[in-house]
Protein backbone atom coordinates (compact mmCIF):
# COMPACT_ATOMS: atom_id res chain seq x y z
CA UNK A 1 0.00 0.00 0.00
CA UNK A 2 1.64 3.29 -1.25
CA UNK A 3 1.77 5.89 1.87
CA UNK A 4 0.59 9.74 1.57
CA UNK A 5 4.04 10.92 0.23
CA UNK A 6 4.12 8.47 -2.25
CA UNK A 7 0.31 9.43 -3.40
CA UNK A 8 1.69 13.40 -3.22
CA UNK A 9 4.22 12.61 -5.91
CA UNK A 10 2.03 10.96 -7.73
CA UNK A 11 0.17 13.88 -8.15
CA UNK A 12 2.83 16.09 -8.97
CA UNK A 13 3.80 13.82 -12.28
CA UNK A 14 0.12 13.71 -13.06
CA UNK A 15 -0.14 17.33 -12.88
CA UNK A 16 3.26 17.93 -14.43
CA UNK A 17 2.28 15.52 -16.99
CA UNK A 18 -1.10 16.82 -18.11
CA UNK A 19 0.77 20.43 -19.07
CA UNK A 20 3.60 18.36 -20.87
CA UNK A 21 6.16 19.84 -19.08
CA UNK A 22 9.08 18.24 -18.24
CA UNK A 23 10.93 18.06 -14.86
CA UNK A 24 13.31 20.12 -16.33
CA UNK A 25 10.75 22.67 -17.73
CA UNK A 26 8.82 22.52 -14.14
CA UNK A 27 11.69 23.06 -12.44
CA UNK A 28 11.97 26.68 -14.31
CA UNK A 29 8.54 27.03 -13.39
CA UNK A 30 8.97 26.09 -9.66
CA UNK A 31 12.08 27.29 -8.63
CA UNK A 32 12.81 23.89 -7.79
CA UNK A 33 15.73 21.66 -8.72
CA UNK A 34 14.95 18.98 -11.17
CA UNK A 35 16.16 16.67 -8.66
CA UNK A 36 14.10 17.73 -5.86
CA UNK A 37 11.08 17.14 -8.45
CA UNK A 38 12.13 14.27 -9.49
CA UNK A 39 12.19 12.81 -5.86
CA UNK A 40 9.10 14.25 -5.00
CA UNK A 41 7.39 12.69 -7.76
CA UNK A 42 9.04 9.21 -6.46
CA UNK A 43 7.74 9.42 -2.99
CA UNK A 44 11.79 9.91 -1.65
CA UNK A 45 11.00 13.20 -0.04
CA UNK A 46 8.50 14.52 2.24
CA UNK A 47 7.89 18.84 1.17
CA UNK A 48 7.00 20.81 3.78
CA UNK A 49 3.88 22.70 3.96
CA UNK A 50 5.56 26.09 1.92
CA UNK A 51 6.75 23.68 -0.50
CA UNK A 52 3.10 21.90 -1.29
CA UNK A 53 2.18 26.02 -1.78
CA UNK A 54 4.40 26.69 -4.04
CA UNK A 55 3.93 23.22 -5.97
CA UNK A 56 -0.01 24.73 -6.17
CA UNK A 57 0.80 28.25 -7.34
CA UNK A 58 3.43 26.91 -9.80
CA UNK A 59 0.60 24.79 -10.87
CA UNK A 60 -1.76 27.64 -10.29
CA UNK A 61 -4.40 25.68 -9.04
CA UNK A 62 -5.41 25.49 -4.77
CA UNK A 63 -3.28 23.41 -2.45
CA UNK A 64 -7.15 22.01 -1.85
CA UNK A 65 -7.15 20.88 -5.53
CA UNK A 66 -3.22 19.82 -5.47
CA UNK A 67 -4.12 17.43 -2.82
CA UNK A 68 -7.72 16.48 -3.65
CA UNK A 69 -8.59 13.49 -3.33
CA UNK A 70 -4.98 11.67 -2.46
CA UNK A 71 -6.13 9.91 0.96
CA UNK A 72 -9.71 9.07 -0.45
CA UNK A 73 -9.03 7.62 -3.93
CA UNK A 74 -5.00 7.03 -3.67
CA UNK A 75 -4.20 8.61 -6.81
Amino acid sequence: MEDIIQKFGKRIKELRKERNWTQDEFSKISGFHKNYIGMIERGERNPSLKNIETFAQAFKITISNLTNNIEENGI
